[in-house]
This record gives C-alpha cells, structure tokens and sequence, in this order.
C-alpha cells in the first residue's frame, strides 16, 4: 500500500531559516525605503515557490501589498511582460477605486492590462517589439522602430511609476518566479525596475532555477549585471541536509513512515523537496519512479543534441562516475563529438565533473535516463562495460562494479565469481552490509551457473555461512539466523567434519543474538561438538569456548568454567589466539558474578589483547563490552564510559557498528550519558541505519526514548514508543527494560499516573516471562509506585473512595514486587549494586505516600543513594523530596524543601529536562520558594488566597463545586463564592478560563508536572 503524503506546501517550512531570515531582513530594508532586490536561485523542485510564498504571506501580515507574477515556459519566444501582467492584473479591478486609478493614470500600462478603458497613444497599445513590420524602405523602418522603443520607455516609466505610488500607500513586494523561462521583454523590464530602485518602499524578489541557466542562456548576461548593484543580493537556496531532509519527508509522512522507507526517499532524493513528495507518493517501496515524475526530469533532457542524449545514456548505466577514457571506448561517438556532447551536458548542469569524471548532477536524472533505454540498449551497454572492467587489473571497487554489470547483462557467471570476490573485498574493507549484499546476490544466482563455470573450491553451503556471518555483523540477526539453518541443512555427507563443526557453531552464535532463541544455541552447539571430535584443534578450541560463552548465559556457571577452562588449554595448543580469547572473556564474566571484580576485569584485559593480536575482532568488542559492565555493574561510571566509548571507536573502524557487540556497547554507552546528565543533542533518527532488523532498531530507539521523555519531547517519545517496539519484547530482554520505564515516565508526565502504574504492572509480567524476579523490575517497579502515589493522591482529593483503592493496590502489588526482587533476585556481580540499591529505596520512599504524604526520610534516603552519579534521578528525587516535605506542614521544612528544588532546578535546567523543570518552577511557586535566578513574584502568588488557591487546583483537576466542597469540608454555595472571586482577580468569564490564567501566570502548576 503506497502512503499518501500532505503536499509540501501544507506542512511548517522545513529548514530554511537563514533563507527566510535574509528576505525578512530585505523586506525589513524597504519598508524603511531602503528599496532593494533579491535573486533566489536553485533547482528545480528545490523549494524557491514556498519560500516566496512563505515570504508573501510574511509581507502581506505587515501590511505590504504583495504581487505576483509568473514566467511560462513558451519555447517559441515567450510571452511578453506575462509576469508583470499577471501581478497587475488584480489591481485593475481592485475594490478600491484609488488603486485601479493609479494604473489607469498610466495609459501605456493598457499594454499590459487590456481592461483598462483610458485611451492609449498610438504606437504604444498594439505595438511589440514581436511585431513584424511591413515597410520596404529603411526610413519607414526606422520610424517604426523608434516608435516601438518610445512604447516600450513610456510602459517601463509607467511600471516604475505605478509601483512607487503604490508603494506611499503601503509596502509593495513584487514576487517574479520563473525568471529563466522569461523572454527578452520581460528581462529588459525587471532590469529597468532594479536598476531604478532607490528611496522606494518595494522589494523585488525574482526566482530562477540554476540548472537550467547554461553559459549561453539569455539570462545569464542580465544576471551578471544584475548582481553588481548595490541594491541586488543573491541567496542562494541548497538542497536540504540529510537531517533536514529526513524532517521533511517525515512532515510529509505524518509519522507513517518506517525507518528503511525514510532512509531511501532521503537518499533517492538527494535534499529535493519536490523528489521527496513524488518518491514518497509513488514509489516509497523503492520501486521505479513515478512516470509523472521521469516526464519532468527527461523533458529539459530532449531539448539537448543527440549525440548529448547518446553519451547520457551511456553515462546512466555506468551507474557512477565515468572518466573520459572509458566514455571513449564505450560511447561509439568520435572525440570531437564526445567532447561537444559533454560540454553542451555540463553547460546546462545535467553533468558534473567530479575528479576528472563525468556523472549525473542529481541521482535521480541518471535513474530517469536509465529507465528510459530499451531492453537490448541497456544489455548492450553493461556488457561492454563488464568487458572493458573484466580485463582491467584487479582495484578497489573493480569486482563489485563487474558483478553488476555482468548481472545486468545476463552473463551469469563471470557475476558469480565476482560478487563472491566483492563480498570478500568489502569485508576486508569493514563493510559487512555491502558483503552480505555480494554473498545474497551469489546465493540467487547460484543455480543458473552450470557447476563447471562455479569458483573452485566454492559450494552453496560455504556461501550461506558467509551471509550468515555478515548478516549477524550487520545489525541483521534473524537473518543471521535464517542464512545458518540453511547451511547446517545443505551439509553434505562428503563435506569434511571440520566444515560441519564450523556450520554448526555458526548457528549456535547466530541463535545467541536473540533471547527468544538463545536456548536453542545449546543444541546447535551440541551438534557441533559431535563433529569436533575428528575436527582440527582450532576447530575444537572455538567450539568449546562458545559452548562455554552460551553455558554462562544460561546461567550454568560451573559447566561454563569447565568449558572455558578446556578451550583456553585447546587454543593454546592449537595457536587459536582468537579462541582463547573468547574462552577468556567468559571466565572474566564467571569471575565478575562470583564478586571477585579484580580477578574479572584482569582476565577481560588480557582477552582483548589477545583478541586483538589474533584480529578476532567480535572477540574484541566482547571483551570491552564486558570490561565496561564490570565498573558499570559498580557504579564506576567514568570508566565504563570510557571502555564504552571506546568499544564503539573500535567496532567502527572494524566495521562493526551493528554486530552484537558492536550494537551493545553503543546502546550501553547513550544510556549511561543519559544516567550521567551528558545527553547528547543528536536526531534519534540519524543514529538508525537502513537495513538494520526491527530488533536492532527497538534496541537503540528504546535508549532514545528515555532522553526524549525527559527532555519533554513527547510526540518523539511516542513514535519511538510505538506499538511495534513493544511486540519486540521476547526478542532481548533490554527490549521491554528501557521501553517499560520511558513509557512510564512519558505516561507520568503526561498526567496519566493511573496509565502508568498499569503500565509497569504490564512490562513485569513481561520480564517474568524470561525469568521470575528479574532485578531489571525494581526500576519499573519504582517508577510504576511513585505513578501509584500519584494517582492515589488525586482521587483522595477528588474524594472518589474506589479509585484511591486501586491506586492502593496497584502500588502494593508493586512495592511486593520490588522486594520479592531484592529478596530472590540473580545479581550479575554477586550483590545488589549501587543503582540496584537507588531504585529500591526510591520504591520504599514512593510507597510510603500510597495512603497520604510521603515519608521525608524514606526519600532523603532515594537522594542519598542515587548520589553514585545519576544525575537526572537524583534530581527527580529531590524534587519528590521537597514535595514530602512540604507535605509535611513542620517547622523548617520549607527551608529544606527550597534547598532540595533549587539543586533540582539547576539541573533540570542544564540538561533542558522541560517537564521536571516546570515541575520543580511549579513547586516552588506554590510553597512561596525563590528559586536561583527565578525570584517568586509575590504579587502573582498573593493574588489569591490559600483557600482561593486550593478552590482552584481543584477545579483544574475536573471536580465539580460538590465535588470540591467535599474535599474541603466546605458547602457548594462557599466554593461558588471563593470561585467567583477568583475569577474576578484573574478577569476571567468561566472556569476553564480561570484555570488557563492561572497556569500563564504561575499560580497553578503545569498539568503534565504532577507525576
């Protein structure tokens, strides 16, 4: 199903600000009488009509009459004066009868208006400069000429003088677009009127698009002179940025577009607006392009020689930049030709030259010529490209562009064996995608090559463990486990043990990726060792060390130990550095779980150095991930910062980014800038590649989430949010951790408290699925109590006896969750750590206001133990502090209570956590609180009284005046008079009203704070 995308023009300007911002600074000039120009240049589709459009509608709101005017792309010799005429045309019938008077005062502007009445001199009316004269002798001719130019000053003189006087009255914006389709008349006219622009309040702004104003252009002298003038300014308008690009199409998308789809109308567009609407309308899927859309990009093409169209088309299937040797041999034009031909595609910007190459200015020209060559044109032209590459030396890039062209021209085997060489070139490279991508084109085409014309050495079950590896190490592990099933199936009998054991193993890791399968990693390694037993000694030494890594995760420690301790013994043996590093690692994590850190992260050291040495590079990235756990586990922040930060330095210059490991010390390391208060400032969207599997990308989206909740940027928060993140959740156990406590505290925020405590309820019944008391909960389950509280605190105040009780319990249930945690739960270092610690007494202290205030003690306790680092929470805990101090009416707490908000407050500020800030600002509003650069105005806070105020925040929450006169053992006739005189003081007519004032003025708190 194709999406349906709002048009360009019916989405917020994307972008463009310094663009906008230099044609609001020139209108600005002239409505001094600073008259001035402005010439907006770019390509076609690049956006020029809505930024003039944006920039109208900007005039028009201060009072300038904006004019319009269009050029037409008349081939013949155009039409004259047509975007002058059109703007004027509105004013010659305009209601107001002194503007129509200015135009009719000039007679030589019925030239351009034929409804205005006033008689025209002769020779100014019907004369053209078009016009064809019939005199013989050259005086008659003359006459006729200097007639027509007479005509033509009086209509100049005429144009300049009607947009003066109509700009005395207001500002007068003329917007002239399309300026490269203008003819002669119409250039000679806006060079008069910019050249005349002195003490004016006019603004010109002409748009033409760039790409089509070629060396010999008529345009091109006028713009050169143009420029000059002190009045003129160009500005140029680019095609988007990646980031503005990717906005755009989601503007356009409403959110319904998936990541890969982005990804690809982002890329196919180039920045285009234009391409980016018809792509994403037409062909989001990826499929060929719009035929609407390839008629506007070949119709500029048709106007060019033929042996230019000869030499595009040899260019289009080159599929990249070509060098002029090899046009040469390919194109079948002479030199000469050739040369003219390139020239004349340069010259009208249908070419660039990049590095001494030829290639096309926008990709999606290249993919309109392409689509357009007939079936045996375009077989034709690979072939000959296949050949002239097939007997070049071997180069970087040579095989990968041959496997193309020979697969394009159906010679089948030459593109077998070189989409097996580019496969292997591109993982030397650190490109394992685009390996994955050479080894799947093998695959398809595996069975079409006869096996005499097969690579030696070569069999189908070798190529599908090699997809299975690059799809693993590419952010891809279902497919990663689909490609092993699939080999371990084509194992023949005659293959040799070694071969088998190998197969096998490689299914075991590939199962490991993925919680739902990491059980069935113990089979597959079990078929493994059968075979290892008549396999080489590395061949044992690498199954043993992963039998060992999937005995640790199935929590079988001593079984692990004995594995491990077997394969470090068979590695050294055998020299397999690379699996004696492995086996290592996980007697570092064996270690780590016993307590004894010191022992654990001696052993992960020497396991990346050996990793290292032996170039097992997925070993590697192990071993750091698991050296950064081990001061993660203890809260030694920094540290496992900088071993984070590091891992992901080496998995991309390895190429690794998105294997298992590359992806866990990426996701690790944003999580813990989001603990620490170092939130990067990035797009949640760019940190996502196309091609990464649904799961790959919840893991990296869910860490994003939290950032964006606390950064109040909710309508992010939800997408990355969405439905489909949580079906992730048997897929990694991470998965529905993160994506459990962001949507809590997005829920939290948002006000639905009642929402939240269920949603915690739901994601632990989740995590008890893959193993009961996971520790994991005491963060949901703290999170889930402090919603709990909340919602039992406003139906307390609501007086609504049901609701109170199942906020009760629901906090209850919670609160027993946590401890059952603390009680039963696996720590992976042997003891409950630092930030284990901080949620459970943040779950204590948000328990403790289940039945009325919370308890002071019990949340200096919270803010004390999240002191390890965590800087946000610490930061909420203050802030649920001062909150239970304030409840508490004693003598002092105010004092402590405005300690506790303003360190809440600077941090809240520095990170622009928006929601907490408002929050905390609220607080202290209410409790009569300065906060640090932020005095209260007590002007605002004694307008109302204390029972005025309570009356109030009542109200806000949707009580009825009976509902409110319960609450505060008052009758309904006081709360009638205590809300009138409220509405009084704020000069309000209605409840919602008073309750709207109240937030502007910060007598209220912010709805969305009250979690």
């Amino acid at each position: 199903m194709h999406l349906v995308p709002r048009l360009g023009s019916g989405i917020p300007l994307v972008a463009r600000n310094a663009e906008m911002r230099r044609l609001r600074a020139a209108f600005s000039r002239a409505q001094e009488r600073q008259a001035g120009a402005v010439l907006l240049a770019g390509d076609a589709g690049v956006g020029k009509t809505r930024l003039l459009a944006e920039l109208g509608e900007y005039a028009a709101g201060k009072g300038a009459l904006v004019l319009t005017g269009r050029c037409l792309d008349v081939r013949e010799g155009g039409l004259p004066y047509l975007p002058f005429a059109e703007a004027l045309t509105p004013l010659a019938t305009a209601p107001e009868p002194e503007v129509a008077a200015v135009l009719a005062a000039r007679p030589a502007l019925a030239r351009l208006l034929p409804q205005l009445t006033s008689v025209v001199p002769a020779g100014t009316a019907a004369g053209s400069e078009h016009q064809p004269v019939a005199r013989a002798d050259q005086e008659a001719m003359h006459r006729v000429r200097t007639e027509q130019d007479l005509g033509q000053l009086q209509l100049f003189d005429a144009m300049l003088g009607a947009l003066t006087e109509l700009a005395e009255r207001s500002p007068v914006v003329l917007l002239v677009e399309d300026l490269h389709w203008a003819d002669g008349s119409t250039r000679n006219l806006l060079s008069f009127l910019i050249s005349r622009l002195r003490g004016q309040r006019l603004l010109v702004v002409a748009s033409y698009r760039e790409e089509d104003v070629h060396r010999r252009h008529p345009l091109r002298p006028v713009l050169a002179e143009l420029v000059r003038m002190p009045t003129v300014e160009r500005v140029d308008l680019p095609p988007f940025g990646a980031v503005e690009a990717r906005t755009f199409v989601e503007a356009l998308a409403e959110g319904t577009i998936g990541p890969s789809v982005l990804a690809g109308i982002v890329e196919r567009s180039q920045g285009n607006p234009f391409f980016a609407e018809e792509l994403l309308a037409s062909c989001s899927d990826g499929s060929e392009l719009p035929a609407g859309l390839v008629e506007v990009l070949l119709d500029r093409l048709e106007r060019l020689a033929p042996d230019t169209r000869r030499a595009l088309r040899v260019i289009a299937v080159a599929n990249g930049p070509v060098p002029h040797h090899v046009l040469m041999e390919v194109a079948g034009l002479g030199e000469l030709e050739l040369e003219e031909a390139l020239r004349e595609a340069v010259q009208h910007h249908v070419l660039v030259i990049e590095d001494g190459s030829y290639a096309f200015r926008h990709a999606l020209l290249q993919e309109a010529v392409y689509g357009d060559l007939l079936p045996g044109e375009r077989s034709r032209m690979h072939g000959a490209y296949a050949a002239r590459l097939a007997a070049e030396p071997e180069g970087r890039g040579r095989d990968a562009s041959l496997a193309f062209h020979a697969m394009e021209s159906n010679d089948l085997a030459i593109a077998l064996a070189a989409s097996v060489r580019a496969g292997r070139e591109a993982e030397k490279l650190g490109a394992p995608g685009a390996a994955l991508r050479h080894i799947e084109q093998a695959l398809r085409i595996w069975d079409a090559v006869s096996p005499g014309d097969r690579p030696e050495g070569l069999d189908e079950a070798r190529l599908l463990h090699e997809a299975s590896y690059f799809a693993g190490t590419s952010g891809e592990p279902e497919r990663a486990i689909a490609y092993a099933r699939s080999a371990v199936q084509s194992l023949t009998d005659d293959l040799s043990a070694d071969r088998a054991a190998k197969s096998w193993r490689r299914l075991a890791e590939a199962l490991m990726a993925l919680e739902s399968t990491f059980e069935e990693s113990y089979d597959a390694i079990g078929r493994a060792w059968e075979f290892a037993a008549d396999a080489s000694g590395v061949t044992r030494a690498w199954v043993l060390a992963t039998r060992a890594q999937i005995l640790r995760g199935l929590d079988r420690p001593e079984e692990a130990l004995t594995s491990a301790s077997a394969a470090v013994a068979e590695a050294r043996d055998a020299g397999a550095g690379g699996a004696e590093a492995s086996a290592l690692v996980t007697l570092g994590t064996l270690a780590d779980a016993s307590g004894n850190a010191a022992e654990a992260r001696k052993r992960l050291h020497e396991a990346e150095g050996k990793a290292r040495a032996a170039g097992a590079l997925n070993v590697e990235l192990r071993a750091l991930y698991f050296q950064a756990m081990s001061f993660d586990d203890q809260a030694e922040i920094q540290s496992a910062i900088d071993l984070y930060r590091r891992g992901i330095e080496r998995a991309e210059e390895s190429g690794l980014s998105w294997s298992a490991f590359g992806l866990a010390v990426r996701s690790q390391h944003l999580f813990l800038r989001y603990v620490s208060g170092d939130w990067p400032c990035d797009d949640p969207a760019q940190q996502l590649e196309a091609g990464v599997s649904s799961v790959v990308a919840a893991r990296m989206s869910v860490i994003w989430a939290h950032i964006v909740v606390a950064k109040g940027r909710f309508d992010i928060a939800e997408r990355l949010l969405s439905s489909e993140i949580g079906a992730q959740r048997r897929d990694d156990l991470r998965i529905p951790l993160a994506y459990g406590a962001a949507s809590i505290e997005l829920a939290s925020w948002q006000g639905d408290h009642a929402g939240a405590a269920r949603k915690a309820r739901e994601v632990i019944g989740w995590l008890e699925e893959f193993e009961p008391w996971q520790l994991g909960a005491l963060r949901l389950a703290a999170l889930g109590c402090t919603a709990a509280s909340a919602w039992a605190a406003a139906a307390r105040v609501r007086g609504d006896a049901a609701e109170q009780a199942a906020a009760i319990a629901e906090g209850t249930a919670l609160i027993e969750h946590a401890r059952g945690c603390v009680e039963h739960g696996q720590p992976r270092s042997g003891s409950l750590g630092p930030e284990g610690r901080a949620w459970f007494a943040r779950a204590e202290a948000a328990a403790s206001g289940l039945a009325g205030g919370g308890d002071p003690a019990r949340w200096a306790r919270a803010v004390d133990a999240f002191g390890y680092g965590a800087v946000y929470e610490q930061a909420v805990c203050r802030w649920l502090y001062a909150k239970a101090l304030l409840g508490t009416g004693e003598q002092g707490a105010t004092a402590s209570a405005a300690e506790q908000l303003a360190l809440a407050a600077e941090v809240a500020e520095r990170l622009g956590a928006v929601p907490l800030r408002d929050a905390v600002g609220g607080l202290a509003r209410r409790a009569r609180v300065d906060l640090p650069g932020e005095p209260v105005r007590r002007d605002v806070v004694d307008l109302l009284t204390d029972r005025e105020r309570s009356v109030l925040e009542l109200v806000a929450q949707g009580l009825t005046n009976r509902q409110v006169g319960a609450a505060l053992y008052i009758s309904e006739k006081t709360v009638s008079v205590h809300l009138s005189r409220v509405m009084a003081k704020l000069g309000a007519n209605r409840r919602a009203e008073a309750v709207a004032i109240a937030y502007d003025r910060g007598l209220l708190n912010a709805p969305a704070a009250t979690s």
